[in-house]
């Protein structure tokens, strides 16, 4: 970023007046570097320690603690006092944050993960009333950027301990004056520090060329404990960069998959704010013997074929229980599945299931993906049911899950069913904000963001918001113009295909059929009702933990959020049959960044629970296969 064109911008923030001192006053502009900042990308931050945590007011005066704050975000991290004027001190600090929130602007996408924070270490003089007149003379509302204080004196000496800040203070004609060393820190968003910026480093080019490269980076395992959030929420191959020749997988190889079993059954019964009781029918109770039980069979390879394909191969703990890395699933022998994978969070609570809405119930749910022979592939209930007869590692598991009984179609439905029903996730940001009044537990942006989503987006139309719960779907089949748009091949004049990291080829329609199969038909719900009206409509997803489910559609056709928004923003595909809720939004690019920035306050941190149980289970190819079965008895393999 160059700040020649912030120059003109000074003379209007020097001529503010919204407090006594103004928090820019004395700042010197920084000349710019003498030699150009390092391309985004070219580098890496290392892990320079833990983010430390305590107890902060934020400028509204609701309490709240600094690692709810870091949660999730990428953060650049100040430590000020309001009435200090020097000027290479908290004024240029101030000032470099000032800029950075100049340049975030410019990029919604970047500005929607970055959060600046400025904390007082004179909480005697710096009042939450005195940190909001200190930020909104910043134009803070603009961005995401907390202005905190502590209570106490006492609450502060915690929280300079853990980042090394020291300070001696003196009193001088003015009042009190602190004698401390900048520092600023950027932390990253599993609440590690990887860069801490004194004087000489403290340059907006070189802060937004870190936090580009920060972006950039596939998740890490990095000291979270001060956080209490796992490292593993967000492992996977991270397809960022992609097109780059120099592209390096990061995927986390089975051996890294470290976790550790969760208390599932009590996860269940308290599924947080802002969701319900988990619906169980009254003649198949949870116990901790199905529960564990279904865990077992849903990491199992065994379950289908050929012994090579789980439930959770597509459906991805640490992807959000479906699959980031695919538009659409990949069976038995890499055979084309036509649709994406939904997320299995929360599934518990949909009275209808499959993107189509084609299944009422659970138990009988499981039996579609094992017995569809582009899935798991297996040709009968009696194939599955004979392998887990005899599978050692099986023996009496059922029976004492059951009561004695051993494994059939019903009990297989039902054990799976439960584990499934243990995968809830409540509790989030925005929860404990609408339903727990915490007044600190979004950011002001994600509040605007729920405005628009309430009311100019009309998001809440189909995504519903109860007084008490928030399921953030309605359950039923909607036309959005998406599978009219494939089946009539409409915009594939020119298709891009990426055979490479870095290689892609712009193929014509009758190139690109004349070497693949032609994609499978999809007529939504029309399929199964035969009625007209659900002609290419599909079940509303929840959107519940949305920013870990990606990508989107019941076809995977949309990447990320920003897409999504961008195809509502367009009023989704016109043709005759759109549902009529569908229109164009008319949102400007700061709207859809606020909106973006609420969904992603939908996303529970008992998620990270859910998948350190999930990698603690073991994936059911120990070498013992199952022998098919011939008439009733046991065969061998060939």
């Amino acid at each position: 970023m160059s700040l020649k064109g912030f120059c003109w911008f000074l003379p209007l923030l020097w001529g503010l007046s919204a407090r006594a001192a103004d928090p820019l006053e004395g700042a010197a502009l920084k000349s710019p570097l003498p030699y150009a900042a390092p391309a985004a990308g070219s580098y890496r931050l290392p892990v320079m320690g833990s983010a430390g945590d305590g107890q902060v007011l934020e400028s509204n005066g609701s309490a709240t603690s600094l690692s709810a704050l870091i949660k999730g975000r990428v953060v650049l991290l100040s430590f000020i006092y309001t009435s200090c004027d020097d000027a290479g001190g908290c004024p240029m600090a101030t000032m470099v944050l000032h800029q950075v929130q100049a340049a975030l602007l410019k990029h919604p996408a970047l500005k929607a993960r970055v959060r600046l924070m400025t904390l007082s270490f004179d909480p005697d003089k710096d009042t939450p009333a005195v940190m909001a007149r200190f930020g909104e003379s910043l134009n803070a509302a603009a961005s995401d950027w907390h202005f905190l204080t502590t209570d106490s004196k006492r609450d502060l000496e915690p929280i300079l301990k853990a980042y090394g800040q020291s300070l001696d203070a003196e009193q001088t004609p003015k009042g009190q004056r602190f004698s401390h060393a900048l520092r600023l820190f950027l932390l990253d968003d599993q609440g590690a520090i990887r860069n801490i910026y004194s004087t000489s480093l403290l340059h907006p080019d070189l802060v937004m060329a870190d936090l580009e490269t920060l972006l950039m980076e596939a998740p890490k395992e990095v000291p979270s404990a001060s956080l209490g959030v796992s490292p593993h929420l967000a492992a996977g191959d991270d397809k960022r960069h992609y097109e780059s020749l120099d592209y390096e997988t990061h995927a986390a190889a089975l051996s890294q998959r470290h976790g550790h079993p969760q208390d599932l059954l009590s996860l269940a019964r308290n599924p947080g704010l802002g969701l319900p009781k988990v619906p169980v029918p009254a003649q198949q109770p949870l116990t901790r013997d199905k529960i564990a039980l279904g865990r077992k069979l849903f990491y199992d390879r065994r379950l289908s074929l050929n012994h090579t394909i789980s439930c959770a191969m597509c459906h991805i703990p640490e992807q959000g229980f479906t699959s980031q890395e695919q538009a659409t699933a990949v069976g038995l022998e890499g055979r084309s599945v036509r649709r994406n994978a939904p997320t299995l969070l929360n599934a518990a609570y949909r009275p209808v299931l499959f993107h189509d809405g084609r299944e009422t119930a659970l138990e009988q749910q499981v039996w579609g993906p094992l017995l569809a022979p582009n899935e798991m592939g297996n040709p009968s209930v009696g194939t599955v049911i004979g392998a887990l007869q005899h599978l050692p590692d099986y023996r009496g598991l059922f029976e004492k899950a059951f009561g004695g009984q051993p494994a059939n179609m019903s009990t297989v439905g039902e054990a799976l069913a439960a584990y499934e029903r243990t995968l809830v996730a409540g509790d989030s940001p925005f929860d404990r904000w609408y339903f727990g009044h915490e007044a600190g537990a979004i950011s002001l942006e994600a509040q605007r963001g729920f405005a628009l989503f309430k009311g100019q987006a009309g998001c809440s139309g189909c995504h519903l918001i109860n007084q008490r719960v928030a399921f953030l779907t309605d359950d039923a089949l909607h036309n959005t113009g998406i599978g009219y748009r494939a089946s009539m091949g409409l915009g594939t004049d020119q298709t891009l295909v990426q055979v490479a990291p870095g290689v892609t080829y712009l193929m014509d329609p009758q190139r690109l059929g004349a070497v693949s199969g032609a994609p499978p038909s999809d007529l939504g719900g029309y399929e199964w009702t035969q009625n007209p009206k659900d002609l290419w409509a599909y079940r509303t997803p929840s959107l519940r933990n949305v920013a870990l489910t990606a990508p989107y559609m019941h076809d995977g056709s949309l990447q990320t959020l920003s897409s999504v928004i961008d195809f509502y923003q367009a009023g989704g595909v016109q043709h005759e049959a759109l549902d009529p809720l569908i229109k164009p939004l008319k949102l400007t690019l700061e709207e859809r960044a606020a909106l973006i920035s609420f969904l992603e306050t939908l996303t529970s941190p008992r998620v990270a629970l859910l998948v350190e149980d999930a990698w603690s289970a073991p994936v059911g190819d120990q070498g013992e296969r199952p022998p098919r079965v011939k008439g009733g008895q046991p065969g061998t393999f060939h």
